[in-house]
């Protein structure tokens, strides 16, 4: 069963970290959604999230929701490559991992941009994207 990624689809950044899991995520394991999509939406329910849980990312895998930091680093040790040591990580407590990262989403914008909707994905890609 494939995982889900949701991230937030107007975010240069994220955008960018996506097509990096695909080009390591050669089996097809991720699967994808903004959170701005229609898609996204009973996912965020069924993770109890709120609809506006843009500044995050989240990883629903075996049924499980993960977000943050913990999504982060779940989704990296899936990875080809050295990425899946980045999973030592979780012995950092989790407060920490997640202030970390909630000050890199609150800078995101600012240090890679953001567009004004969702790029859609290239033809390629398109079947591992939720609609």
């Amino acid at each position: 069963m494939p995982a889900i990624v949701l991230f937030d689809g107007v975010c240069n950044f994220c955008n960018g970290t996506v097509r990096f899991i695909v080009d390591r995520d050669p089996a097809g394991y991720f699967q994808f959604a903004s959170l701005q999509s229609a898609a996204a939406r009973p996912l965020l329910e069924r993770c109890r999230l709120p609809a506006g849980f843009l500044d995050n990312i989240v990883l629903i895998e075996d049924g499980v929701c993960h977000a943050r930091s913990a999504a982060v680093v779940r989704i990296a040790r899936r990875l080809g490559g050295l990425w899946p040591l980045l999973s030592v990580l979780l012995l950092v407590p989790r407060p920490l991992r997640d202030a970390a990262y909630d000050w890199f989403a609150r800078n995101r914008y600012r240090w890679y941009g953001k567009q004004s909707e969702c790029p859609l994905p290239p033809p390629g890609l398109r079947e591992r994207f939720l609609r």
